[in-house]
């Protein structure tokens, strides 16, 4: 039985809220880049302002990852005391 379910809970939020950002990042770019005029400034958002913005979006991805491992990590390491008094110790 895991001890760390809201630490797996958060995490698939997060990963939720990651993809939708992903998602809207694409999304955004590619709308500000139609709406702009100009070839130079069209170049520099989905050069410059695509990626930043992709960057900045996978951020709960990272977040959601870090909180599984935690999880991950805990489940591994967990003291169990009846185990521990059933040994015997040489």
């Amino acid at each position: 039985m895991s001890r760390y379910k809201a630490l797996r809970v958060w995490s698939v939020v997060l990963t939720a809220i990651g993809f939708i950002g992903v998602v809207m990042a694409v999304i955004g770019t590619l709308s500000l880049a139609c709406s702009i005029e100009g070839f130079w400034e069209k170049v520099g958002v989905i050069m410059l302002g695509g990626p930043l913005a992709l960057l900045l979006a996978t951020l709960p991805f990272a977040l959601g990852q870090a909180l599984r491992v935690l999880a991950d990590l805990g489940d591994s390491v967990v003291f169990d005391p009846e185990r521990a008094l059933s040994t015997t110790s040489l």
